[in-house]
């Protein structure tokens, strides 16, 4: 630790300072204060007047300590805040009426700091005003969804290599100004827990160097908060954690976890064995790190919107989100009767948060993103309305026809069916029949052929290489089709096994205790076209599909039932890849799903022509 650079950049900031504030304000010892001014003043780097003021060789000594930037993390979604961060990043959620992202900036700015660099991935358009505002600069990382913050990091890395820079999150809010002109080494900042902690435990010898760090702990400090790196630090650390990114198994990696490797010998080893002996293995040894301890109420980092309505007033009856404000308007109650809430697993085509009002629990479906163009919201109404007699769907307690916002009931212990389950999968294959043969209609239809042709236009010139040809042989595949084809029954189309519902008290093999949910797509069609979605959207093969037909049927199905079923999961594939072409041109990654039904349309058109 170079307690020098701390005390003379202590008089840097204010020439009126004394031994006592000198002790404060380096949780130094006062003898090593005093130790180190004479040490100073002999070296002509400080001189004493009403309190102590730097000499120019002082401002010299200082100079390689001048922070030249800051890189603020801003890429993820922030699922610990929804319904907030469908509509903000969590970044840019206002405590005290002003975003966490803006305080952190003014205070670095305070600070003399005006190079700074935010990380964006998420809604990243919304952080483009900043730049107007603060003259700070973007740096996109396209990875945000399927990478933790070392993928920020790592796309920071000409941004950070070489220099003096603070590491700060975007969530975090801090109480005083804790940034300065001047660093005098490599810091974590921490705070002391009480008892058991989940958060990552810090290990330092006498001086305050890190040792060591790893998740969990007891009466310890612990990171929290900003970190800084020297320039040092960031030449040793930065091309080990390039190294580390390019190694499979680190995706869900913080950069803190290269750090503990480095730390513990870890890293040494795995790049040695991953890349054999490379000039980054010399850098693990010279890593050097240490905590920077801050006092209770200076560094925040909310949870979830709970601990931020117990901070800021503001979000106990007025968040700002419009999921909020629905829910809170269905249910007559003020937003902090609302609890209880955390975001369900993201859908293919909706956000969905599950929450609590007087105990009982819901599911709140916000639309997703380019969703307008795709889906029919009054049919879907049109829809529920229909099938709602036969007590086959979920309990609808709110449905909006203009913008799909919908609230339903949360069945609690319930889970989704398992395919992989025979005895599951027959029971949803007898709802599914149910379903067809209820005679319920409804005036609009699943027409595929035209479904394929929206899609197309809405890809545009965004489209397979060979996609001609394959229109020509879907065009066959639709005319045998319209040959073919069952007389058109109300149809689900979307009945993968995460729509049917299995409740708490039902028997697995009994029907009356399935659920099926999310009617987006549901129309009049070939009653053969659910089973043709249901297999594709469960990977299946021929084997698994004619299964399935059996416990539709409650036989083996004919040859015409199962040539049709196959030409559904063709054209259902060719569908579906032109639907992710289209939701991938929006900026939504679904990693190798569009291909898979692409090659889904090959197989099985083939197959059936």
């Amino acid at each position: 630790m170079n307690k020098e650079i701390l005390l003379l950049r202590s008089m840097y900031e204010n020439n009126k300072v004394t031994q006592r504030d000198l002790v404060k304000q380096t949780g130094l010892a006062l003898g090593t204060v005093n130790t180190v001014i004479k040490n100073a003043i002999d070296g002509g780097l400080i001189k004493k007047n009403t309190g102590y003021s730097l000499t120019a060789e002082g401002l010299k000594i200082l100079e390689p300590y001048k922070v030249d930037c800051a890189v603020i993390m801003a890429a993820g979604f922030g699922s610990r805040f929804v319904p907030l961060s469908f509509e903000t990043p969590k970044g840019l959620l206002e405590v005290f009426g002003e975003p966490m992202v803006e305080r952190q900036i003014r205070q670095l700015h305070e600070a003399g700091i005006t190079d700074i660099a935010i990380v964006v991935g998420y809604m990243k358009e919304k952080f483009e005003y900043l730049i107007d505002k603060f003259g700070v600069k973007l740096i996109y990382n396209p990875d945000f969804g399927t990478r933790n913050n070392i993928g920020s990091i790592e796309y920071a890395y000409d941004f950070l290599y070489g220099k003096n820079a603070y590491i700060l999150s975007s969530d975090n809010w801090i109480r005083e100004n804790m940034y300065h002109a001047y660093e005098a080494h490599a810091w974590y900042s921490s705070k002391y827990a009480e008892g058991r902690t989940s958060e990552w435990t810090l290990v330092t010898d006498k001086k305050g160097r890190i040792t060591d760090t790893y998740p969990g702990g007891r009466d310890c400090d612990y990171m929290f908060g900003p970190a800084y790196f020297s320039r040092e630090f960031g030449e040793s650390f930065l091309p080990v954690l390039k190294k580390y990114c390019s190694m499979p198994g680190t995706e869900d990696y913080y950069w803190e976890n290269v750090l503990m490797a480095m730390l513990n010998g870890e890293a040494k080893k795995r790049i040695n064995a991953y890349f054999g002996r490379i000039p980054e293995i010399a850098l693990c040894d010279k890593i050097e790190m240490y905590i920077n301890r801050q006092p209770e109420d200076n560094v925040y980092e909310f949870e979830n919107l709970e601990e931020l309505r117990k901070f800021d007033p503001k979000y106990r009856e007025d968040s700002g989100s419009k999921a909020m404000q629905l829910v809170a308007g269905v249910f007559n109650v003020p937003e902090s009767s609302v609890v209880n809430i955390r975001r369900l697993k993201a859908g293919m085509t909706n956000n969905s948060w599950l929450f609590t009002v007087d105990g009982k629990s819901y599911i709140c479906r916000i639309p997703g993103e380019g969703t307008e163009k795709l889906i029919n919201r009054r049919e879907e109404g049109a829809v529920f309305k229909a099938v709602e007699p036969l007590g086959i769907t979920e309990k609808v307690i709110y449905f909006n026809e203009n913008n799909g916002y919908k609230i339903s009931e949360f069945y609690e212990n319930s889970h989704n069916a398992d395919f992989s389950n025979a005895a599951e999968l027959k029971v949803c294959m007898k709802k599914l029949r149910k379903l067809h043969e209820s005679g319920v209609k409804v005036s609009h239809s699943f027409d595929i052929r035209k479904k394929i042709n929206f899609y197309e236009g809405l890809c545009g010139k965004v489209m397979f290489e060979d996609y001609p040809e394959v229109r020509k042989n879907a065009d066959a595949l639709l005319a045998w089709v319209d040959k073919n084809k069952l007389e058109p029954v109300l149809a689900h189309i979307d009945p993968v096994c995460d729509n049917f519902i299995f409740l708490p008290d039902g028997n697995a093999e009994a029907e009356d205790g399935v659920r099926l949910i999310d009617w987006e797509y549901s129309g009049m069609c070939d009653p053969l076209m659910d089973l043709g979605m249901c297999a594709i959207y469960s990977y299946m093969e021929e084997a698994e599909t004619e299964q399935l037909m059996e416990y539709y049927f409650g036989r083996e199905a004919t040859r015409n039932e199962k040539l049709l079923v196959y030409a559904y999961m063709a054209l259902g594939g060719l569908l579906w890849s032109l639907w992710g072409l289209y939701k991938e041109s929006l900026g939504i990654q679904f990693s190798d799903y569009t291909i898979k039904m692409y090659r889904y349309f090959k197989k099985y058109c083939k197959y059936v022509l």
